[in-house]
Order: structure tokens, then sequence, then C-alpha cells
């Protein structure tokens, strides 16, 4: 396998990283963000206020996204099976 083959499978690697873990991290910093500007305006600075709703909101998101995820991992996981059976 040669260094240009190496590099290829890890960009490959990351950008299927962020397609599948992106999504979640998004929807969990807008909630956050969402749930501390509402700490902010109203003055509420309980610290376990902002979990059950970004818990929740995450387990939604992974849920809708799950199909898309699975199918990008999937992806990934056939190019990579293709490069190990024809030796590249």
């Amino acid at each position: 396998m040669t260094s240009g083959a190496i590099l290829d499978v890890a960009r490959d690697g990351m950008i299927v990283f962020l397609k599948a873990g992106g999504p979640l991290m998004l929807v969990a910093l807008a909630v956050g963000l969402v749930v501390s500007l509402f700490q902010a305006l109203t003055q509420i600075q309980e610290q376990t206020l902002i979990y059950v709703p970004k818990i929740l909101a995450t387990f939604g998101a992974l849920m809708l996204f799950l199909p898309f995820m699975g199918d990008a991992l999937a992806g990934y996981m056939g190019r990579i099976a293709v490069r190990i059976a024809t030796g590249e």
C-alpha cells in the first residue's frame, strides 16, 4: 500500500466521520446554545438544566439521522473492503 493510498483512506475516513457525527454534534450545539440563552435571559443558573433537553434532542436526532449515518459507514466499509480485495 502506497503512502498516497493511505492518505486517501485516512481522508475518506475523516470525511465519513464528519458526515456520521456532524449532524448529532450540530444538534447538541444548537440545543446547548438555546438553553444557555434561555438561562441568561431568565437568570436561572441551574447547571443541570442543560442536560435533559440536550440528551432528548440528541436522541431524537440520532433516530432521525441513523439511516444516513449507517449508509455513510456502510459505504466506507464497502470501499475499504474493495481496497483490501484488490490489494491496493
